[in-house]
Formats: C-alpha cells, sequence, structure tokens
C-alpha cells in the first residue's frame, strides 16, 4: 500500500473513532432516540473505496455519497437510489470512478436508537482517464449495509456504512471494497 493508500486509512480510522466515540459519549450522558420510523431519507457522506482496476493494479479513491430511500408507509422495505464519486491518482494522472444505482432496502430497528439495514443495487460506473484495456463505461453493482445511530434530533441520524461494489471494466470483474461515513436526513 503506497503513502496515499495509508493517510487514507488513517484518517478514515480517525473519522470512524471520532463518530464511535461522540455515540458513546451521548449515551453516557443520558441522551436517547426515540426510535420512530420514516417513509423517506437522504444520505450524504465520505467514501473510500479501493479500486482493483487489473490484476497488479490498485488506486485508493477517497470522494464522497449521497443515497436516498422510499419506504411505502413506514414499511421494513424501501426503494434505493445512489450515487458516489471518488478521485485518485494513477501514474501521476488524476482518476475518478462515478457510480450511480438504484435497488432495494431491508431495515431494523435493532436498539431504541440506531437501526441496521442491508441494500443491494445495480447500476452504471464511469471510469477516467480512458485505458487502452477497454471502455470507460461499465456495468456496477454494490451489495452490503450499515447501522443509523440516532442522534438528538430525531430527524438526524450519523451513518456508518461498508459494502462490496463490483464493476466490469476492461473486461476484468473487479471487487472493490468500499466505507462511507456520513449524515441521514430522515423525512
Amino acid at each position: 500500500m503506497g503513502q496515499v493508500g495509508k493517510t487514507a486509512v488513517r484518517n478514515l480510522a480517525i473519522v470512524c473513532g471520532l463518530i464511535a466515540v461522540s455515540a458513546i459519549a451521548a449515551g453516557a450522558q443520558g441522551v436517547q432516540g426515540v426510535g420512530f420510523e420514516t417513509n423517506a431519507e437522504a444520505y450524504v457522506g465520505y467514501t473510500y473505496l479501493r479500486f482493483f482496476e487489473l490484476p497488479n493494479l490498485t488506486q485508493n479513491t477517497n470522494g464522497f455519497n449521497a443515497s436516498v430511500a422510499f419506504y411505502p408507509r413506514d414499511r421494513w422495505y424501501g426503494l434505493d437510489g445512489e450515487i458516489a464519486a471518488t478521485f485518485g491518482s494513477e501514474a501521476g494522472t488524476n482518476s475518478s470512478l462515478f457510480l450511480g444505482m438504484g435497488g432495494g432496502r431491508i431495515r431494523h430497528r435493532a436498539l431504541r436508537s440506531a437501526e441496521v439495514w442491508l441494500h443491494g443495487l445495480a447500476g452504471g460506473g464511469h471510469a477516467t482517464p480512458k485505458m487502452p484495456y477497454g471502455g470507460e463505461g461499465a456495468f456496477a453493482f454494490e451489495a452490503g449495509g450499515g447501522i443509523d445511530i440516532d442522534s438528538r434530533n430525531r430527524r438526524l441520524a450519523y451513518r456508518i456504512e461498508g459494502d462490496l461494489v463490483g464493476t466490469r471494466f476492461f473486461d476484468v470483474f473487479q471487487y472493490n471494497p468500499k466505507i462511507s461515513v456520513g449524515v441521514v436526513f430522515k423525512f
């Protein structure tokens, strides 16, 4: 792992640690969420993705992702849509990976102040710079889940998410781990 990768992993660990400490400190102060179900939510956050482009060619990318989910009639299942943009450097050239996907999501209120969820998405991806091995566009899918930890405000939560993103660029399948942290707005 190069210096950029070590720095990205260190920064991600710091962000995850700060979120965990904040959640523990809030619990120690007696702050409790109300644990209510909502019909819709919007999320925005930081994303780290390790992109396995080709055998022996890997890059660490950082960026953001945003998603929306809709649960009809406060049900435990719903529709999910997500976009992600991550950026890195490859052989001294800036590179990017954009993803846009949609699919289904299930949720369960595990604790009074936390909700766990799983999702499966499919869509497309776009990678730059163009490489001689094939086109810039490819099929993409994502499977994973996360936990939403409620804040004092019942319309706001903090999310920690882990996913496996699959793509097929350059006639090669890539299976890329993705970690995200951010804020959820509930409607």
